[in-house]
């Protein structure tokens, strides 16, 4: 059986520290994920994916991410059975993260500039043909 979650999303919201009893900490948060498909009125569609993680990854997760942040997050789907506060049933999915990737640098969010290196290049650098590879290092 595999069960195998890998995303790439930013944060809709700081992430939520709290403690289990034997003092584990645990980071909850929701990524956002855009759908290659449209909804039928053009806009895109975007799926919100609830994700928990444990430490240290959960320390790290609260030290280097806020809202808006651009995370990789790869784990696996677990499912909870819990009792709404009207004593109904209810079901949960979430992915359980084995790790979280930042994939901005520090301090960056999706509200703020990033700062790009825009020096041309020389000519050498956007003439593909001075690379001199022999054949037997290419992969086709």
């Amino acid at each position: 059986m595999i069960n195998r979650v890998v995303l790439v999303g930013r944060l809709t919201r700081d992430p939520e520290l709290r403690q289990t009893n034997s003092g584990t900490n645990i980071c909850s948060f929701t990524v956002a994920v855009d759908n290659r498909s449209k909804n039928p009125d053009g806009t895109k569609s975007t799926n919100f994916i609830p994700c928990v993680c444990f430490a240290p990854t959960a320390d790290l997760v609260m030290k280097y991410t806020k809202k808006g942040a651009l995370v990789g997050v790869e784990g696996r789907l677990t499912q909870r059975n819990y009792n709404r506060q009207d004593g109904s049933k209810a079901t949960t999915f979430e992915v359980t993260c084995d790790s979280v990737q930042f994939l901005e640098p520090k301090g960056t969010t999706q509200t703020e500039d990033v700062k790009f290196d825009d020096t041309p290049l020389t000519q050498e650098e956007e003439d593909l043909t001075a690379l001199d590879l022999p054949d037997d290092d290419l992969p086709f």
